[in-house]
């Protein structure tokens, strides 16, 4: 089978002939910082790719080291910045996003320092500076769909088209800060359901902008917005429900006016409890699998949900991959592999993006072994 045959046999939760690998498909499979320096040192390679400012230094993955580690995916596309914004450069390490939200770079990723729709009531949203989708420049657009459509067209590799704006529940955490925002979900949902709608029209400006020039170009594409940390949601269940659920599905049923590609959500931590309400709104590809967490463990979900989703990442970032030894991380994935890829439905990467501290050695151990153990016996 080809690469995208064997994607699309993933997609049918049947077992493709090669396990599908993706290093960088989208943002947060990815290379963060040093770590890509240290894969472009480890096989020699030089002239680095330009960074983007995302919540780290991401640049794009060098086509070299794609090669090299066999990889299936090719992304394009990214987080877009209109011209008509907030966005500025403060100093070389602090700047202001298009949001208006103060970012400090801390050494690996670029912070939230200055929440600045903390303490804000509803009405100050009437007057407020959001960015304008308009004055996105059509040229970059251009020049992505042209992207989009010569990997397309080549038949190599299965496209990913990278979200093109932040998440609106995590927006509402960096506008409003965390503890401030987190209390709003409860306190004060007028406030909570305005900035929604605003980011919602914004979101749906883009979408109309960047899938309707990609749209018919690529195989899956996604979203990312963390609902949850490491042992639980951020939010009771019926909250999410209630406030972030229809938002998130109405952003997913618009993108799916410009494309029939599947539709990949990251989320980091224990979202077990709403994995049920993402796959009801149309999410197809669920990321990163943190398998630290006992009821996000590759067994678990692939019992409870693996004939209905499809599972993106589930090898650990936070101690295996950077701490542990070639041996352990052969076995780590082979039993995550199979467990995961029993009957297909699952796409192999790490379970966020690589840090700083990860060997290289241990980055090309990993892909290695998932080739090995993912080819159908």
């Amino acid at each position: 089978m080809s690469r995208i045959e064997n994607f699309r046999e993933t997609m049918r939760h049947r077992k493709p002939s090669d396990l599908v690998l993706d290093l960088g498909g989208n943002p947060l499979s990815g290379l963060e910082g040093k770590s890509h320096e240290n894969l472009m040192n480890l096989f020699g390679f030089t002239n680095r790719p330009k960074e983007r400012y995302l919540f780290g230094k991401i640049g794009r993955i060098d086509e070299r080291i794609l090669q090299c580690m066999d990889i299936d995916t090719r992304s394009v596309g990214e987080i877009l910045h209109p011209e008509h914004s907030q966005f500025r450069f403060l100093t070389e390490d602090t700047y202001i996003d298009e949001w208006g939200i103060k970012r400090k770079f801390t050494g690996t990723y670029w912070d939230v320092v200055d929440p600045p729709l903390k303490g804000a009531s509803a009405d100050d949203l009437d007057s407020y500076f959001f960015p304008d989708a308009e004055s996105i420049d059509r040229s970059l657009i251009g020049a992505m769909a042209a992207e989009a459509k010569k990997l397309w067209e080549s038949g190599e590799y299965v496209v990913c088209a990278e979200h093109p704006v932040y998440g609106i529940f995590e927006l509402g955490c960096w506008l409003c800060g965390f503890d401030d925002f987190l209390m709003r979900l409860f306190l004060d949902e007028g406030f909570v359901r305005k900035l929604f709608d605003k980011i919602l029209e914004y979101q749906k400006k883009v979408i109309d902008l960047y899938y309707g020039a990609l749209g018919g170009y690529i195989h899956y594409t996604s979203s990312g917005d963390d609902f949850a940390m490491q042992s639980d949601l951020f939010m009771p269940p019926q909250t999410f429900q209630k406030l972030v659920k229809p938002y998130l599905k109405e952003r997913i049923d618009y993108t799916k006016r410009y494309t029939d590609a599947y539709f990949l959500h990251h989320s980091c931590g224990n979202v077990y409890k709403i994995i049920g309400d993402l796959i009801e709104i149309g999410v197809e590809i669920l990321n990163p699998i943190q398998p630290v967490s006992e009821e996000m463990s590759p067994s678990w979900l692939k019992q409870n949900y693996g004939k209905q989703i499809v599972f993106h990442g589930g090898i650990d970032t936070q101690e295996l991959l950077n701490f542990g030894s070639a041996a352990q991380i052969d076995e780590s994935v082979h039993q995550t592999v199979e467990i995961l890829d029993r009957d297909g439905g699952y796409i192999f990467a790490a379970a966020h993006n690589i840090q700083d501290d990860v060997p290289p050695e241990n980055i090309v151990t990993m892909f290695h072994a998932a080739r090995k153990y993912g080819r159908k016996q």
